[in-house]
């Protein structure tokens, strides 16, 4: 077993998940890219380990259950252990519909990757983290999740009605409290990360925030002391209102 922190980052081949596991890796973590393309995963992960970054590729549709067992599998054998996971992995469907239009099916097929995939991803691989002396989970959120935020007419959100994405956002910081609070008491932190409006596919890179910029709040959480929160919702300029 390495004595290297070894790190999961879902969704790892661009963008945010890309510079999340760049940031990892710079911190002296060994880092398994996850990605559902293994064509696009190997590449991401010879370009970090030109940058001299201990980075393997790992084919990861979070989407499949087969898949994911597969990757579990996979890291028991080579890493006996798993010290962080990134659940970065999401979807965005929606290109200006406004929610009485919204059909139900890319409410489903969003919830599917950006809730449902978080819950069996997390599952499979926390007996894994359950062996790391201090495991770590963070799950990359948004404040369009914040029904605090969503809810002021007069707020930045007011412009975004997502139906699909902002309730798999809710949902998924729902679903982070779940975990943290089974958890608490144990060697495992779980935290959700707002990385901000980065410019990524996602979005059509229409952004102000760099990719390297929204990624440095889930390096933070990730690599958490001890007496770190958990169960927070944090962006870089702090905590935020669930």
């Amino acid at each position: 077993m390495s004595e290297a922190k070894v790190a999961l980052v879902t969704g790892a081949n661009k963008g945010i998940g890309y510079e999340i596991a760049r940031g990892l890796g710079l911190a002296g973590v060994t880092v398994l890219v996850g990605s559902r393309d293994a064509a696009r995963g190997a590449a991401a992960a010879e370009k970090l380990a030109a940058d001299g970054i201990a980075a393997t590729a790992l084919e990861l549709d979070v989407t499949d259950p087969v898949s994911v067992s597969a990757a579990a599998a996979r890291i028991e054998l080579v890493h006996g252990r798993l010290d962080i996971l990134v659940n970065n992995a999401g979807i965005l469907l929606e290109r200006g519909q406004r929610p009485s239009t919204m059909p139900v099916e890319v409410l489903e097929r969003t919830f599917a990757t950006n809730v449902y995939a978080v819950v069996r991803v997390t599952n499979a691989l926390l007996p894994l983290l359950r062996r790391a002396p201090a495991a770590r989970i963070v799950n990359l959120s948004s404040g369009l999740g914040s029904l605090t935020l969503t809810s002021d007419p007069d707020g930045p959100y007011a412009p975004f009605p997502l139906l699909a994405y902002n309730a798999s956002k809710s949902a998924l910081n729902a679903v982070t409290v779940a975990f943290a609070n089974e958890l608490r008491g144990t060697a495992v932190k779980v935290n959700a990360a707002d990385p901000g409006y980065c410019a990524t596919d996602l979005n059509g890179h229409a952004g102000p925030r760099t990719p390297a910029q929204g990624a440095a709040v889930a390096v933070r959480l990730a690599t958490l002391p001890e007496d770190g929160p958990t169960a927070g919702f944090f962006s870089e300029d702090g905590a935020e209102p669930w």
